[in-house]
């Protein structure tokens, strides 16, 4: 095993309840990606979980996602370039000042839902959500998140970006890497047994197997668990003891860790 160690990501500040079933995930997970505002949140649940991955010590990203509250942002949205980039930097701004306020640093970027898909397969909406950031960050960025082996590292890197090669522990996987569409069937995964040995999978061979059985090479930097999902706080507790029995550490991401 060349790699003892995994960031586990989940996405947060999504849920009106108050933040209780974040509170219930940090303790298992090492970097929270906060939503902005856009898909879902405000500004006192952005506060919120702010002040909750500090107390964990989780390393704090930024979220942003479509316009869209009524579909969570999972909805293909025809937007600009001009426009992506920014949504993408108002959202990133909206985070980032709260966290100056608190004494906290963004460590990431990652896209979400609809937004993280189309920019995985579409070059200029990658450059758009890239460009959002350095217009926030200019040479000093943090590291953006994207689907490994996708359009948005070609992209990332081209511009002068720390990508982060990120996995799904809970989504299903199509031949060509990208993930199965939430509308067919395969598309979640919700069987503890299948998720684990599909994330040690992942991170010890690099590879997934997709829907239609064929092996798929990963690159796995940080491991996604969506905070939405009915059984987040169980899975998220099971996936880190798990990790930890195999002999693989939770670790904040940070730039000397991404091999990319």
């Amino acid at each position: 095993m060349d790699k003892l160690y995994i960031d586990f990501n989940c996405d947060l500040g999504e849920l009106e309840d108050g933040g209780l079933s974040d509170r219930l995930i940090l303790p298992f997970v090492t970097s929270a990606n906060i939503a902005c505002g856009y898909h879902a949140g405000n500004k006192e649940s952005m506060e919120r979980t702010v002040r909750a991955a500090l107390e964990f010590g989780c390393n704090i990203g930024a979220h942003p996602g479509f316009p869209d509250r009524e579909n969570f942002g999972r909805t293909e949205m025809e937007l600009t370039r001009r426009e992506i980039r920014q949504i993408v930097r108002d959202q990133i701004a909206s985070l980032g000042s709260i966290c100056d306020e608190l004494g906290a640093t963004i460590s990431h970027v990652k896209p979400h839902g609809a937004l993280y898909n189309m920019a995985a397969r579409d070059y200029d909406i990658s450059l758009a959500i890239c460009e959002g950031m350095i217009d926030v960050y200019g040479d000093d960025c943090p590291i953006i998140f994207g689907l490994a082996g996708s359009k948005t590292k070609e992209a990332a890197e081209s511009l002068g970006l720390l990508f982060a090669g990120e996995v799904f522990s809970d989504r299903g996987y199509m031949p060509d890497g990208s993930l199965v569409p939430r509308t067919m069937a395969g598309a979640l995964i919700n069987d503890e047994t299948e998720i684990i040995n599909r994330v040690i999978r992942m991170i010890v061979n690099k590879e997934v197997t997709a829907i239609d059985g064929s092996v798929v090479p990963i690159q796995a930097d940080t491991l996604c668990l969506h905070g939405d999902g009915e059984h987040a706080v169980i899975f998220a507790e099971k996936i880190s003891d798990a990790l930890n029995n195999a002999g693989i550490s939770l670790v904040p991401l940070n730039r000397d860790q991404i091999n990319g």
